[in-house]
């Protein structure tokens, strides 16, 4: 029996409505719900970019930044992120460090899909190699974070809408990725401080 996986809808304070199948809210009239994003560093300082699976609802084709995914009703936001880093690029990650506490988004595919997400964004640190999840995503490539943030600056890389906004944030951050500032979990939306349980 497959299990139907749910998202948390939140309100524009960031305060949890409840819940609802995941399937059901991306549309030409999804509501705001729960989300992340998160950026794969290597030592190096190169992030690992992927190419949304051609078959996926929203973008498909798209590259993007690392990971996006939902929290589950009841899950941290930032075991979330080391959930889906495991299942969508085998990667095993210790621990996910918030960057950016109150990013969200809302966009419009060209058929009328819309994205409508409160999406905090992570860092993490990786060692080792991807091993993709077909069904997630379609190609990864590393890039040096100077060289990517430049391109997606300068609007020569072709990215997805949410990683072109959070990119000025990001570079607000300072040049070095691993000597990004973190966020305290105080600063996250009231859903994901608390997570929400039905």
């Amino acid at each position: 029996m497959t299990t139907v996986e749910h998202v948390v809808l939140v309100d524009g304070s960031g305060h949890a409505l409840g819940t609802a199948p995941k399937l059901s809210v991306h549309g030409r009239e999804t509501p705001l719900h729960l989300a992340f994003s998160s950026y794969a560093f290597d030592r190096d300082g190169r992030v690992l970019l992927t190419r949304r699976a051609g078959h996926k609802l929203t973008w498909p084709g798209v590259w993007t930044n690392s990971c996006c995914g939902h929290p589950l009703p009841g899950e941290r936001l930032d075991q979330a992120v080391l959930r889906r880093l495991s299942f969508e690029l085998g990667l095993s990650v210790e621990r996910a460090d918030l960057v950016l506490p109150g990013f969200s988004y809302r966009a419009v595919m060209g058929n009328g899909i819309v994205e409508h997400e409160l999406c905090p964004v992570y860092r993490v640190l990786v060692d080792g190699s991807a091993s993709p999840n077909p069904d997630e995503v379609g190609e990864t490539r590393w890039m040096p974070w100077p060289e990517f943030a430049e391109g997606v600056l300068s609007e020569l890389i072709s990215i997805s809408p949410w990683c072109r906004e959070q990119m000025p944030l990001l570079s607000a951050l300072g040049p070095d990725p691993l000597q990004w500032p973190t966020a305290s979990e105080d600063e996250l939306p009231p859903a994901a401080r608390q997570p929400y349980a039905p």
